[in-house]
């Protein structure tokens, strides 16, 4: 086993060696260090917890190695039942074509643990080369925190003053970020002058498979949940590529909370339209989709994300294990999907904190102007190219990227006032001519129904009277589905409601909150008809992916609003509640 090697104070407790662990049993072929398991026919899939557990007893062949070891080893400081262990182990036997009835491999040991019962071998090393490149950090631990009912893996490395939040693109894995030397040296740079929080989306890596994918509304609740669980009241958040939108909408919506946004070869929209011809068209988007259908497990997407490392085997093989580890193929896709219908150019310019945009000049994934565009849209938004090709930032020339970020951010001077926030507003009022002799009865209970559903969704109350009630939200999905079940609810009791939502800026600290969005979200509630929800093209662009649907309800103007609005009624909710 080498020596430590140490590249950096910051991170001096992180470095080591990559040890030459791989190991053989039977036919198969153990890589830790790529997290993959090799088979007669190829590579075998599994989980990475599955291959966790794998590592672990193929790591002390003949002994027993009790649930309790498993779970603290596979788990760490976090309380899994026995259900989650046998699921691994089932898995496992799975990938083997191991019989628990007569094991090859795996043996159990009634209520007490499990024992890898065939010899284990290593495997023969490959040479190391003799590049400072190999040598890499340890894995940081892996921590959980708890968002709503999901649990959210993050890390959190170095101990400088500032609180800096990194969000990754697409799919990602905290474990995996460590495996390749360029990614786990941008991390270090990024730690040596922050306290770097790291976190894996629901869905993606480490956190919490999840039935529906997370929408941005979701996304930022799981940022909030980790800073939270780390004890960070305030933190600067760094987006890279579709991590710049969420990392805008949260900085729009809390900058009680946001010291700084930072967005790397990021966007605003995804899809072209005739106001944003960057984007990607949708032959171009279903194109990709089928690219992933189709080569989900090898280096999908590389040839534009790092053209500079595309014919780098290592390369090749860790970006390729970094995708199947982080989401599984219809994940992917799904995402791939949502994202596209990502449209945050309403929300740039609301954004009130210190903001940096960079972009490199010829990125091939998402083009110059689309950086520009952000950092045009985002008052006193400060713009920086750089040369260079590659989307990945971590790929090719980092320090061009890493010193002005690191010169930003440990320059901030002051901190912004939140005396306006990025608010959605639901503005409604119950039709006159519903409710018949038992009205006033009715509009009690409904008055009820409305301080229950305003809680469970996360409002705040700023007007409820006998027939009008205008609630504040700091996610427009949540907003929307309140205001579905407050006409339910009219309607089970004889009333009908006329509902309307804008989202868009407001003071949050007024008693009676005033400003266009207010004005328009009140526009919008006359504007309906009764038992029906109208809201703006702004609420529609920032719910993608949550499963409510939405039918055109034609262009409006509105009073005191510049241009021409399109308008769109909701047609249902496929999505989870809440």
């Amino acid at each position: 086993m080498a020596s430590m090697v140490v590249a950096s104070s910051a991170a001096h407790d992180f470095y080591r060696m990559v040890p030459a662990s791989t190991l053989t049993f039977g036919p198969f072929r153990l890589d830790p260090s790529g997290g993959q398991l090799h088979g007669p026919s190829g590579t075998v899939p599994l989980t990475p917890k599955a291959f966790a557990v794998l590592h672990h007893l193929a790591a002390h062949p003949g002994r027993l190695v009790s649930k309790r070891q498993l779970l603290d080893e596979v788990w760490p400081g976090l309380y899994v039942g026995d259900g989650a262990l046998k699921s691994c182990i089932r898995e496992v036997r799975r990938a083997l074509g191991d019989d628990a009835g007569a094991p090859r491999f795996i043996a159990t040991a009634h209520r007490r643990g499990y024992r890898f019962v065939a010899p284990v071998a290593p495997a023969v090393a490959s040479p190391v080369p003799p590049r400072d490149e190999r040598v890499l950090p340890m894995t940081p631990r892996v921590h959980y925190a708890r968002s709503g009912e999901v649990n959210i893996a993050y890390q959190v490395v170095g101990d400088g003053p500032l609180d800096l939040v990194f969000v990754m693109g697409w799919v990602s894995h905290l474990e995996y970020f460590w495996k390749e030397p360029s990614f786990a040296r941008f991390l270090l740079r990024l730690a040596s002058f922050s306290r770097l929080i790291l976190l894996d989306k629901r869905g993606t890596g480490l956190s919490d498979r999840v039935g529906e994918l997370p929408t941005l509304e979701q996304r930022m609740d799981d940022v909030r949940a980790v800073m939270d669980a780390v004890g960070s009241p305030r933190a600067a958040l760094l987006g890279v590529s579709e991590g710049g939108p969420m990392c805008s909408l949260f900085a729009a919506t809390y900058p009680e909370r946001t010291e700084a946004l930072v967005m790397v070869g990021s966007y605003a929209k995804r899809l072209r339209d005739t106001g944003y011809p960057w984007g990607t068209t949708r032959e171009e988007r279903d194109a990709f989709g089928g690219a992933i259908a189709r080569g989900w497990g090898g280096p999908v997407g590389l040839e534009e994300r790092a053209p500079s490392r595309a014919d780098d085997p290592a390369f090749r093989q860790w970006w390729a294990s970094y995708l199947r580890m982080g989401a599984s193929p219809g994940a992917a896709l799904g995402l791939t999907h949502m994202n596209a219908e990502i449209d945050v150019r309403h929300v740039l310019p609301t954004i009130r904190v210190p903001t940096l945009v960079l972009h490199r000049t010829h990125d091939r994934c998402l083009s110059v102007e689309e950086g520009r565009f952000l950092s045009r849209q985002v008052p006193g938004a400060r713009w920086i190219e750089v040369p260079g090709e590659d989307h990945l930032p971590f790929v090719g020339d980092q320090e061009s990227l890493l010193a002005p970020i690191q010169h930003f951010l440990t320059g901030l001077a002051g901190r912004v006032q939140a005396d306006r926030v990025l608010a959605t507003i639901l503005c409604a009022s119950l039709d006159e001519t519903t409710g018949g002799p038992g009205r006033l009865a009715a509009i009690r209970s409904f008055q009820a129904a409305v301080a229950r559903e305003v809680e469970r969704f996360r409002g705040r109350s700023l007007l409820v009277t006998a027939d009008r009630v205008s609630v504040l939200f700091d996610g427009p999905a949540r907003a929307v589905r309140c205001a579905l079940r407050l006409s339910e609810t009219a309607e089970r009791l004889g009333l009908r409601l006329r509902a309307g939502l804008h989202t868009g800026e407001c003071e949050p600290l007024l008693a009676e909150p005033r400003g266009l969005v207010v004005e328009m979200g009140a526009q919008l509630a006359d504007e309906a008809e009764p038992g029906s929800v109208l809201v703006s093209r702004t609420v529609v662009d920032l719910v993608a992916g949550s499963g409510l649907r939405f039918s055109e309800h034609g262009v409006r103007t509105f009073e005191g609003a510049p241009g021409e609005w399109p308008v769109f009624v909701v047609a249902g909710d496929s999505g989870a509640d809440g």
